[in-house]
């Protein structure tokens, strides 16, 4: 066996970055990809531009992972957005910041991330070996000896398992960690999609409104059925995860204010995503359904003072017209049937009980949830390798002496923003440093 010689089983941002920081140090690194080419989902990420970290405050980033966040304090101390930022320049990747904080390559191309990492691997002698499936994680002792691959085996010191969750299975994530590290001994909490569309049970009216986007809206998710819904207990402020000042109460899971779409299955788009996670484990406990209030900067009292002066000013237009004004043009014939107004009826005939419905429908159009598209569908995994087993000091298997990990193998997982990238970075560097003092 090589001296020092470390196994880094994946090859994506975490996985990359460790095998670099090892080699660097003076280790001998061999990298297994399963795929045909390393970096898969950096390629994909962003919309293929890399939203590779986000400019908030430590602490608030810290939030953003929820309470599992906490663990990557001592990662982030070690390493963090200037350090990564750095590392990029080096290699010749400058990068902006956009709106909500979102950092990019200048450039908008996630190849030159993926590339500054190979040529960071390449610098130091790191030998990449592609088309190579771990699918086992020898273990003497207590201590890893060894990977089994597809192609053989391969001794080492250490192993860093980088391998990434179930999300995107195409790009290589296919779930491999997990069953290499129970086999282990490790647990593993419940793997279940994050970032994912939402499946509703009123598929019928979703289809009807196919393909509208919809801005500036406040999506609330409720542990009830729709019809149980209190339009009353509409939050008007955002709560949930990364608001460390503002957490919901019962029966509300989360709101939040943003952009989002309706989909032929259901709902999706930036607001619908960042709120899954909690809607999909919320759905363990029963019931959950969401309300979408489409004119979030009225008030009830303001929303029915301009709409009779909608239907007093414009007394001569039809109401399917008049619904016009108010709503994405692939709302509007789904509002003339759930309002059961006709579409013809002049805006000065249009009665007060008639408005009130109008009011409802804009201020709480609901749906009931029935889950979450498929992993394939999801950009994030959530549950993974317990961190109860890691040491948050430098990533190390509290079970398998020899053993660390980085990235979306662990049980971490934060909202859309960069922060999943930065974490994978981050336990990449600290794992490889780690693995490399062995």
């Amino acid at each position: 066996m090589t001296a020092n010689r470390i196994i880094v089983v994946g090859a994506g941002a975490g996985g990359m970055m460790a095998a670099g920081r090892a080699a660097e140090l003076g280790a001998a690194v061999v990298v297994l990809e399963r795929t045909g080419r390393p970096g898969n989902k950096i390629l994909i990420s962003g919309k293929t531009r890399c939203n590779l970290t986000n400019t908030k405050e430590l602490d608030d980033f810290i939030a953003m992972y929820g309470p599992n966040g906490r663990f990557l304090y001592g990662a982030f101390h070690r390493y963090f957005r200037d350090d990564l930022l750095a590392f990029l320049r080096r290699y010749g990747v400058e990068t902006k910041s956009e709106a909500g904080g979102r950092v990019f390559p200048v450039s908008d191309d996630a190849r030159d991330v993926s590339n500054a990492l190979e040529r960071y691997m390449a610098d130091h002698g790191v030998q990449l070996l592609t088309g190579a499936r771990a699918t086992g994680i020898q273990a003497v002792n207590g201590r890893v000896t060894g990977v089994q691959t597809d192609k053989g085996v391969f001794p080492a010191t250490a192993v860093v398992l980088a391998t990434g969750g179930e999300s995107y299975p195409e790009t290589g994530s296919t779930g491999d960690g997990y069953r290499l590290a129970a086999a282990l001994g490790h647990t593993i909490i419940k793997v279940r999609p994050a970032l994912v569309p939402l499946r509703v049970s009123e598929v019928q009216r979703a289809r009807s409104m196919q393909g509208a986007s919809l801005r500036n809206v406040r999506l609330t998710a409720y542990q009830r059925p729709a019809d149980e819904i209190d339009p009353l207990l509409a939050p008007t402020a955002d709560c949930g995860r990364g608001m460390n000042d503002r957490q919901p109460s019962w029966p509300i899971i989360e709101s939040r204010m943003g952009d989002m779409m309706v989909a032929h299955f259901g709902i999706g788009g930036p607001v619908a995503l960042l709120m899954s996670l909690a809607i999909v484990d919320a759905l363990e406990n029963g019931p959950v359904s969401v309300s979408i209030d489409l004119k979030p900067g009225l008030d009830e009292r303001q929303l029915r003072q301009q709409l009779q002066q909608d239907f007093d000013r414009y007394g001569k237009r039809s109401y399917k017209n008049i619904l016009g004004g108010l709503l994405p043009p692939k709302m509007v014939d789904p509002f003339v049937e759930m309002t059961a107004i006709p579409p013809g009826k002049p805006g000065h005939e249009i009665n007060a009980e008639e408005r009130e419905r109008l009011l409802r429908c804009l201020k709480s159009l609901r749906f009931n949830i029935e889950g979450a598209l498929s992993m394939a569908s999801a950009m994030v995994t959530a549950g993974g390798i317990s961190l109860k087993e890691i040491d948050p000091r430098n990533m190390a298997s509290r079970l398998v002496e020899g053993l660390y990990f980085c990235g979306e193998v662990m049980d971490l997982d934060g909202d859309t923003g960069g922060y999943n990238l930065q974490a994978a970075f981050s336990t990449g560097y600290v794992a490889g440093e780690s693995a490399a003092h062995t």
